[in-house]
């Protein structure tokens, strides 16, 4: 069905979906703006967004939307690579509430689920039965099953397992007329519904069988016979005996009803796994073999290539691993995996896969591993291999469109030269990964959409891709589906009769066409530009950018580089992104603000957009913990793009009182902490705490932190050529906790070191890393602030002393904050002198220098890291450090950012947020600690929360050294 967006009045439909519905009802610009991409290439405006609470929230929308004669548009985690998940109707999200496991039979490996739980979810819930869902796609940590099951989703291990059609055993669908099917192989799901032989499930199942039945010569003849093909509807399982819907249903992208539950078929637990990387030095050979190491019956075979390689080579999250299991620089690896219950069966198999290796001509090219340890850094990098090749800089990306392709195995190294000659001819080059043992390659050649040539290859290299696949009798489609970018050949490549069964198939479950059109039935042509991200005439606002983004190419180019694949969506596994961990809201998470972002930028969205309220609440829960700038494998850095947002805003917002206090404090804390009773009056019973609460906003329920007047003084005062080592303490060790600066210093004299800890060459106010000013908003300030540091500490600089700091968010803006601030050869060279405490005493120790008298401590430490520790790869220093102290057993939590991040825990706005964010990880594991353990943070606002909220101290880890010094 057609509609007129741009003409169409919705909010008649707005109002009553928000008058009859429980949960939210997302019909302003910036949430249709948020809901108008997935992970493909396409942009367009949804009419709305429902986030239903419950089913009966679900059953509402569709009776209402067919009242009102509007589409509807199902949606999970949104992360559809081919279009799938946009389009002009009402988007029903499922990722926030509908995330039930409904029912679970672990004797029957049975397990029935709402649409909207994720993959890593139900896996997490299973694994304690010894089970999990088997269809191990890359997206696992966000995708959910509803979307898995709409997309026909495929994992690494299809070889094993297959795809998902073979796993879903029914689903409980809801039609365009509200009608509720429960289609299964065998009579109802246990939940409802009724007999297949009677009423609407019946019709259908007759209309299927005969559809079949005219089509079957058709099928037969023209259905690739592939590892991998989910194009179109699957039409091929219909001559089945014992018929089951759902297996139809399944793959159709939700343009033929709403999964209200799907029943799932459940394996066991591979008890060892092993994995061998295979070296290649030629792409070919690498081609070529996968048709031998298929013989020896792989749970998975997976390919990376150099270009993945390289760049993630420049990634934080996986340069450090990359070493521990890739030798030397080879053009390609296949990941060949070794599954089942007899370890030695499994070693016996990577004994066969190195004699087949020799035998190939490739002694010597497989590196075991055998830990789980290892193949976890392996396969963790292999799952972000989209989002690698997505994280190159400029207007050129890898673009999605052929690289679901599948071809028979014996075809696959010469289809993968031919199809590196199509890209040449087109003046460009492919990134290449996945499924090398399905004959499925993820290959995306690069090319720039914003331009009218980009356009026009893009197109040409489709048809002559399309080409090569039919002649090897392949599959065009073989795993992302269609969507957008690829319904439109499916009927070159299967022809008229098949297409023609199809729209049989779409007319038989939703007449009308409700949901989702344009996917699989009358599709609009994949290069069409007005549904493209960058449509015709897109270009950045001009404007002048506070901070420095030259290595992007500009501001709006750093915001392009989210890809929406949805990385920062995960729960677990990393520490980003703790306001989406509280909030599930696509508003809040990194892909949410960055589209917010890049429509503002590009006149996509209201006028004056870029320094609007909408936008301010948008960016108002980003903490700065700097975990998107880690683990976003294409390297999008909310907090950076805050800082950029919120010099804009302050531009026609001005600070608040709040405002201005927390970001001069700097300024005035030496009055302060000379006046420290009174300025500690704020802290002065219920009623004083009520009052500052009302007149600037900040909480009642925390104490604020006690300026203290034995404030930190420095060292005795070592002169440039005197020094070792320059130790900068921040303004909130100095004035609230100078104990941890005392103690830092006392552990570096005792280790020899002659300590500097310089002043200002003004003579003034003590060193501040400006944080407090960017965090405002005031550039400028903090820039000022940025500047009597590099000129303070240029003379040690120079003289190559390292510059040793205490405060991770404060120490570690001289390597990230202070580039963007004043870019330049005097910021570089402090950023490659300045270091975290620890880290100066870890690289102390591993150079043989660390002199350090030690006693036992008898002592079981709980660290906590934080967020920015985390974000510079900073924690292996922090243990090793602490493992020097004889007698300790050190302990990492497994936690995201505590809450607290700087001011954001005391705004009265900001409290309960900040505390569900302790409480997803740091809270609980702090409250499980025996009295006889210590814990250790080295963050001040984590020591902060820590004792707040589970009343446990918390130590620096210069305080725990210093307890253990063994001096006179």
């Amino acid at each position: 069905m057609g509609v007129d967006s741009a003409n169409m009045d919705v909010a008649p439909l707005a109002a009553r979906l928000s008058r009859e519905l429980e949960g939210e009802v997302l019909f302003d610009a910036f949430s249709r703006g948020r809901y108008s991409t997935d992970a493909s290439v396409y942009q367009i405006q949804p009419l709305g967004v429902v986030v239903p609470r419950t089913r009966q929230d679900v059953l509402a929308s569709i009776q209402i939307a067919a009242e009102h004669d509007v589409p509807l548009l199902p949606r999970g985690a949104g992360t559809s690579q081919c279009g799938q998940t946009v389009g002009e109707a009402v988007v029903i999200d499922a990722s926030k509430y509908l995330r039930e496991v409904r029912a679970f039979d672990p004797e029957t490996r049975t397990v029935a689920v709402d649409p909207g739980i994720v993959l890593d979810e139900l896996n997490a819930f299973l694994r304690p039965h010894g089970l999990f869902f088997p269809v191990d796609v890359s997206t696992s940590s966000r995708a959910t099953i509803g979307g898995m099951a709409g997309n026909n989703s495929v994992g690494a291990r299809s070889l094993h397992y297959g795809h998902m059609v073979d796993n879903v055993l029914g689903i409980e669908a809801v039609l365009a007329d509200g009608e509720q099917l429960a289609c299964r192989a065998q009579g109802a799901l246990p939940h409802g519904g009724r007999d297949a032989g009677n009423g609407r499930l019946g019709d259908l199942t007759d209309r299927m069988r005969r559809l079949y039945a005219h089509h079957a010569e058709e099928i037969e003849r023209r259905y690739p016979k592939v590892a991998r093909n989910v194009a179109g509807y699957n039409i091929n399982r219909l001559g089945r005996e014992e018929l089951n819907l759902a297996e139809l249903l399944v793959g159709s992208e939700g343009t033929l009803a709403w999964f209200q539950e799907l029943e799932l078929a459940l394996q066991p637990i591979p008890a060892h796994k092993v994995l061998g990387i295979c070296h290649f030095s030629t792409f070919h050979d690498a081609m070529e073999s996968v048709q031998h190491i298929v013989r020896l019956d792989p749970a998975a075979t997976e390919l990376i290539d150099r270009t993945v390689l390289d760049l993630a080579a420049d990634i934080p999250a996986f340069s450090s691993s990359l070493r521990s299991f890739i030798r030397g620089t080879p053009v390609a690896v296949l990941l060949v995996e070794f599954a089942g219950d007899d370890l030695d069966e499994q070693l016996r198999n990577l004994d066969r896969l190195e004699e087949l290796m020799g035998d190939l001509g490739l002694p010597g090219s497989v590196l075991r591993a055998e830990s789980s340890a290892l193949q976890g850094r392996v396969w963790s990098l292999r799952k972000a291999a989209l989002n690698i090749v997505m994280s190159m800089k400029g207007d050129g990306k890898p673009i999605s469109f052929v690289e679901d392709c599948a071809v028979p195995l014996e075809h696959l190294g010469e289809y993968t030269r031919r199809l590196t000659d199509v890209f040449s001819r087109h003046g460009t080059t492919g990134t290449w990964y996945a499924h090398a043992g399905a004959g499925c390659l993820h290959v995306r050649p690069i090319l720039n959409l914003k331009e009218d040539t980009g356009i026009s290859n893009w197109r040409s290299i489709a048809a002559e891709t399309h080409a090569l696949v039919r002649q090897y009798k392949g599959s065009h489609s073989g795993e992302h589906g269609d969507g957008l970018v690829r319904s439109e050949f499916l009927e070159p490549i299967l022809g008229t009769q098949i297409v023609s069964a199809f729209r049989e198939v779409k007319d038989s479950f939703d007449p009308d066409g409700r949901f989702n059109p344009g996917k699989i039935i009358d599709p609009p042509r994949m290069d069409e530009r007005r549904l493209l991200r960058f449509p015709q005439g897109y270009r950045p606002l001009q404007r002048s950018e506070a901070l420095d983004w030259s290595a992007w190419g500009g501001f709006h180019r750093a915001t392009e580089m989210c890809n929406n694949n949805g990385a920062c969506r995960k729960a677990s596994g990393g520490v980003m992104c703790p306001s989406f961990r509280v909030t599930q809201d696509e508003k809040h998470v990194t892909r949410g603000r960055a589209n917010s972002l890049r429509l503002a930028l590009t006149g996509l969205l209201p006028a004056e957009a870029l320094t609007s309220k909408e936008l301010y609440e948008t960016m108002d829960l980003c903490v700065g913990c700097k975990a998107c700038k880690r683990e976003c494998p294409t390297g999008v850095d909310v907090y950076r793009m805050k800082l950029e947002f919120l010099s804009a805003y302050r531009e026609r917002c001005k600070l608040s009182w709040r405002d201005r206090i927390i970001a001069f404090l700097p300024r005035y804390a030496p009055w302060a902490a000379r006046f420290a009773p009174l300025a500690n009056g704020a802290n002065a019973g219920r009623l004083m705490s009520r009052l500052r609460e009302s007149l600037v906003g900040l909480t009642a329920r925390r104490p604020m932190p006690a300026w203290r007047r034995d404030v930190f003084r420095g060292a005795p005062g070592e002169t440039v050529a005197d020094a070792d080592v320059v130790l900068l303490a921040d303004t909130f060790s100095t004035y609230f906790e100078p104990e941890t600066p005392t103690a830092a210093l006392n552990v570096l004299t005792a280790a020899g070191y002659r300590v500097a800890t310089p002043r200002p060459i003004d003579r003034g106010r003590p060193l501040c890393c400006g944080r407090t000013f960017l965090n405002a908003g005031l550039v400028e300030e903090a820039r000022t602030e940025v500047r009597r540091v590099i000129e303070t500490l240029a003379p040690y600089v120079e003289r190559g002393i390292p510059i040793v700091g205490l405060e991770p968010s404060c120490l570690l803006s001289l390597r990230d904050e202070f580039a963007a601030l004043l870019p330049g050869e005097e910021t570089a060279a402090l950023a490659g002198r300045a270091m975290l405490f620890e880290e100066f005493l870890a690289m102390e120790n591993k150079a043989g220098r660390l002199r350090l008298p030690l006693k036992a401590l008898p002592r079981r430490l709980l660290l906590h890291g934080h967020c920015h520790q985390k974000a510079f790869d900073a924690m292996s220093s922090v243990k090793d450090v602490l493992r020097l102290i004889p007698g300790v057993e050190v302990e990492l939590v497994e936690s995201g950012c505590c809450g607290m991040a700087g001011s954001f825990g005391y705004e009265a706005e900001h409290y309960e947020t900040s505390m569900k964010m302790a409480e997803l990880d740091l809270l609980p594991r702090v409250r499980e600690a025996d009295a006889n353990t210590l814990i250790v943070a080295d963050g001040t606002s984590c020591r902060t929360q820590i004792s707040q909220g589970a009343d446990r101290d918390a130590w620096h880890v210069a305080r725990v050294l210093q307890l253990a010094l063994n001096v006179d």
